[in-house]
């Protein structure tokens, strides 16, 4: 039985009906993989994911996080669905289904995961006819992007002749703890908490004489981030119904426009098209605003020896994005600028620093607390904090197979709540870089102009790239 962290919990309060928190991935297969065999080519790996086999179990009246323990009844049929696109099975008619999967709620009375098997796959550009679709669902109390990343190295075939698997070890389920047990348990970490408020208080007060030290010694700009956002479309509350799209870029077309900027990266790009895109779309709309706006960057916190752990290990770090800024190069230059203050006083603050203080956040008072900002319609009445989430997950940059079928493509879908309204998930795979927009009906429903508007900035950002290269 394993004890869920406080970000980890996050998660479940954060999540309403309109608001549901799983992350998810879409893989594009080509060749003639049939259900039957998908079902049987995942059963026999699942085990090497042991928390896709743990369902979750809560302590009385929300006393204390939830944990994890196996599942001595799950059914692999009740977390697979099989379905067909309509015709005329095209990239119109996968989007708007995975959009509809995505809207739905995971059952939290099962372990927290689902697959969709799509076929009909029929009239998609550069997708072999009768290619299927598979939809991975996981509930983001569960895992994380790298952790996300794992799974899908651990479930599929660097070959295309599939691997050989060791069979599931025989399992020994333990008894599900009763209300007494589990209160118990709750107790004693309580009491624990106390003891870790001084090592945290003094990391804190560390933090302050470094991020100080930055500021007067090293001359390195405080980021104007916090409580800097402006107010815009996105931060509102969310309708129930999803909407995604994704874009396919050349990875290696992407990375040589780093070339313009000495010290420049890769995710100082991504974020240079996304901002241009976010520039045309909210300008057409006649809604953008003077301030720039302020993204969230997750950060990976992972230690090398803790991949085993497939929980969320994230720190965040907050970004404007120049929007402000018309031309592309100076908008790339910002963004240097930016990131490189931005990650200094993130390394100041720590790893985990930010995420050690969730611990401290009763599981009952941070379940009433989001479902009374929801209730209340919070998310129309008080300033934004971040106006959107950009997460950029590396992916292997090698061909993966499922039972011998090649992954075309690999693009991901992530969460929103109530205040912010849009997510773009990056996901690199075997030299293609996927770039895919969620948001809800009330706030993008034009969303496949959006993700038009990021491949066009690829493109400008490429040729004023180049322009600077002939003159």
């Amino acid at each position: 039985m394993q004890h869920l962290s406080g970000l980890d919990s996050s998660f479940l309060y954060l999540e309403t009906p309109s608001t549901p928190m799983h992350v998810a991935s879409l893989n594009v297969y080509e060749g003639s993989l049939t259900f039957e065999e998908f079902k049987e080519f995942l059963g026999a790996r699942l085990h090497l994911a042991p928390r896709l086999l743990k369902k979750l179990v809560t302590v009385p009246m929300g006393l204390g996080n939830p944990y994890w323990i196996d599942d001595p009844d799950f059914d692999l049929d009740l977390h697979i669905v099989h379905t067909a696109l309509p015709k005329p099975g095209n990239w119109k008619t996968l989007r708007k289904l995975a959009s509809q999967v995505f809207t739905q709620q995971l059952d939290r009375s099962r372990p927290l995961f689902e697959f969709t098997f799509i076929e009909g796959l029929n009239n998609i550009p550069q997708v072999p006819k009768g290619s299927v679709a598979i939809i991975m669902k996981i509930h983001h109390c569960a895992i994380d992007g790298a952790s996300g990343a794992e799974i899908m190295g651990i479930l599929f075939d660097t070959t295309k002749k599939p691997c050989k698997v060791s069979p599931a070890p025989k399992q020994h389920f333990e008894q599900e703890p009763g209300s007494i047990n589990l209160l118990a348990r709750s107790y004693f970490n309580l009491i624990k908490s106390p003891f870790k408020i001084p090592s945290l208080l003094l990391q804190t007060a560390k933090t302050s004489l470094q991020m100080g030290k930055l500021s007067r010694i090293e001359t390195t700009d405080v980021p104007r981030t916090l409580l800097n956002a402006p107010d815009t479309i996105f931060n509102q509350k969310l309708s129930s119904r999803r909407m995604w799209n994704s874009a396919l870029l050349s990875l290696d077309r992407v990375k040589t426009l780093r070339k313009v900027v000495d010290g420049c990266t890769l995710n100082d790009v991504i974020l240079t098209i996304c901002t241009g895109a976010l520039r045309r779309y909210l300008s057409e709309k006649n809604q953008l605003p003077d301030k720039p706006l302020v993204a969230m960057i997750p950060v990976n916190t992972r230690a090398t020896d803790a991949k085993e752990d497939m929980g969320n290990q994230v720190s965040a770090m907050l970004i404007q994005l120049p929007t402000d800024v018309e031309d592309p190069i100076e908008q790339l230059e910002k963004l240097y600028e930016n990131t490189t203050r931005g990650k200094a006083y993130q390394n100041a603050i720590g790893a985990k620093q930010m995420t050690d203080y969730a611990e401290f956040i009763p599981f009952a008072i941070g379940d009433v607390a989001s479902k009374l900002y929801t209730r209340m319609n919070l998310g129309n009445h008080t300033k934004p904090i971040i106006n959107l989430v950009i997460t950029n997950v590396p992916g292997p940059q090698v061909p993966l197979y499922m039972n011998g079928n090649l992954m075309l493509a690999n693009m991901g879908l992530g969460p929103i709540f109530d205040g912010v309204g849009l997510i773009i998930p990056i996901l690199s795979y075997n030299g293609a870089l996927s770039i895919s927009p969620t948001s809800t009906h009330n706030i993008m429903p034009d969303i496949d102009v959006f993700t038009r508007y990021i491949r066009e900035s690829a493109n400008t950002l490429e040729q004023c790239v180049n322009e600077l290269d002939n003159e």
